[in-house]
C-alpha cells in the first residue's frame, strides 16, 4: 500500500479518525508522516491533514453518539469521567443511567446517613404536605371550596419554605 500524499513510497503509518460521523483512513509513508506532524501527538490533527489532501478513503458513516444539547458533552466523556456537564445531562443520558447507578451504588436512590442534629432540627415537611394535599382533595370532593382554597394556600406556603 502506497502513501496517500506522495504516492511513491510504501505506507508505514496508518491512521483512522472519525470526523462528523464519517470514518477516514490515511496511509502515510515515514517522511510524509513526519512532515504532517504525526510524531508530535499534540501537533497533529487528522482532520486538518485530510483537508490538505482529499485522498483519504471514506468508510460508511457510523451513527453519531449522543451529546447533551445544553452543554454539548458527548456520552463518551460522561462514561470516562463519571460526571455530568450540566443538569440537562441527567435527562439526555437517562436511559441506561439506572443500570449504571445500580452497578456503582447498589441502588438508584440515595439511602445515606443524615446527621441526627439535622433530623431533630428540621421539621418533616413531606409528611405535612402529603396530609394537606389529601385533605384538599377531600375538601374538593365534598365541594367545600373555601376549605380547599385555604389548604391550597397553606400548601403553597410550606412549599416555599422547603424551596428556600
Amino acid at each position: 500500500m502506497f502513501c496517500d500524499v506522495c504516492k511513491q513510497k510504501k505506507a508505514s503509518v496508518f491512521l483512522t479518525q472519525i470526523n462528523k460521523g464519517e470514518m477516514h483512513k490515511v496511509n502515510l509513508c515515514e517522511g510524509c508522516s513526519k512532515e504532517k506532524g504525526v510524531t508530535d501527538p499534540l501537533g497533529f490533527g487528522l482532520a486538518e491533514a485530510l483537508q490538505t489532501f482529499s485522498h483519504g478513503e471514506k468508510i460508511a458513516s457510523q451513527p453519531q453518539e449522543r451529546a447533551c444539547p445544553a452543554c454539548g458533552m458527548p456520552q463518551a466523556t460522561f462514561r470516562k469521567s463519571g460526571r455530568f456537564g450540566c443538569p440537562r445531562c441527567y435527562v439526555t443520558f437517562a436511559d441506561g443511567l439506572d443500570s449504571l447507578l445500580k452497578a456503582m451504588h447498589k441502588d438508584t436512590r440515595h439511602i445515606g446517613k443524615v446527621p441526627a442534629t439535622a433530623v431533630a432540627a428540621a421539621p418533616d415537611y413531606t409528611v405535612k404536605l402529603e396530609e394537606l394535599r389529601k385533605a384538599q382533595e377531600q375538601a374538593v370532593a365534598d365541594e367545600k371550596f373555601e376549605e380547599a382554597a385555604r389548604l391550597r394556600d397553606e400548601i403553597r406556603q410550606i412549599s416555599e419554605k422547603v424551596n428556600e
